[in-house]
């Protein structure tokens, strides 16, 4: 049967990166762009889910003290790239997790992050993520609560497997297939939040962790049939989560009128801001997308722009994937299957 055509120009607008440019507009520099994205983009994952149990944290709403502090950061963001280009990283979640210390130093809720936890010199045991203060801590000390809030972070890019009649976690695939949303939620679920019950753990703890959650953002994509499909609210989704398209090379229907970028992995979180002249035609993302799948089969993230004047501002985001991709995904989510 052949491949359904994906036709990007008669897409909807997508309404996050809408509101994201309109809230950010004044920031210019990519890592606070992408650091005011990690604070205010949707939560992936909905906390009041029953089948989180309460497990999930947020950052909540940002202050109007936390704008103002990001504009300014924009201005004279030196500090943040001083942390950042300390012990350079190509992988998307220590860039993440950067962004993240750096906000939690800023604010003072940051007690300790990558705590390993070792039982004895050869066995490492675990390793929290961060250890911070819990907003709500005085009310917590006035009901003898006091202690740390341990999170669990992660910055998630999943594709759905559209070939499946139902909607499962672990249909929700990464792009290079070695992961999935269930299998990642399960691990930290049911291993990474349970660290500090380990007897090695208090040692390695300046106090007693009063509470466990996991920090969970990203973007899920969607084959052509399911994009606009709602998910379950039994998967614990936020129905408020960032999402994009997937397509197969082949069935890319890229039109000379429209723009696009291809976006190296560091720059994925926040929606794109390019120079209009840093842009591609159709024939030209066709082109570059083809000579990426020459080097390596992983699948390519690009942004579908609006030119204004001499700025490109990201309109939609997809995956570009090999045209065999879909049918390594689908045995990956039935392998995925056959072990539960």
């Amino acid at each position: 049967m052949p491949t359904p055509q994906t036709d990007l120009q008669a897409a909807p607008t997508a309404s996050f990166q809408q509101q994201f440019h309109r809230r950010w507009s004044s920031l210019r520099d990519p890592h606070v762009r992408a650091l005011a994205w990690l604070l205010d983009a949707p939560d992936l994952l909905d906390a009041h889910a029953p089948r989180w149990a309460g497990r999930i944290a947020s950052i909540g709403a940002l202050s109007e003290m936390d704008v103002t502090w990001l504009q300014a950061l924009d201005k004279n963001p030196r500090e943040l790239y001083l942390l950042i280009n300390a012990q350079q990283s190509a992988r998307l979640g220590r860039y993440a997790e950067k962004l993240l210390t750096f906000y939690l130093q800023q604010t003072g809720r940051l007690v300790a992050h990558n705590v390993q936890v070792r039982n004895g010199p050869n066995e490492t045991i675990g390793e929290f993520d961060f250890l911070v203060h819990d907003e709500a801590r005085e009310q917590a000390r006035s009901e003898g609560r006091s202690g740390l809030v341990h999170w669990e972070f992660a910055t998630k890019f999943y594709l759905l497997e559209s070939h499946r009649d139902q909607m499962q976690a672990d249909a929700f695939v990464g792009p290079n297939l070695a992961d999935s949303l269930g299998a990642k939620m399960d691990k930290i679920m049911q291993q990474q939040l349970l660290l500090s019950a380990h007897p090695a753990a208090a040692q390695y703890l300046p106090q007693a962790v009063t509470r466990a959650q996991a920090l969970v953002k990203g973007w899920l994509f969607y084959g052509e049939t399911t994009e606009a499909a709602s998910v379950p609210a039994a998967l614990g989704i936020s129905a408020q989560h960032c999402r994009g398209f997937w397509c197969e090379l082949s069935a890319l229907q890229a039109s000379d009128n429209d723009h696009y970028l291809v976006l190296p992995r560091l720059e994925w979180l926040a929606p794109a801001r390019a120079a209009a002249g840093k842009t591609l035609s159709g024939a030209q993302l066709r082109e570059a997308v083809q000579l990426l799948f020459s080097e390596t089969l992983a699948p390519v993230m690009i942004a579908v722009c609006d030119v204004d004047g001499d700025v490109a501002l990201e309109r939609r985001r997809g995956f570009l994937v090999p045209d065999d991709w879909r049918g390594k995904a689908a045995q990956r989510v039935q392998h995925a299957v056959v072990q539960i």
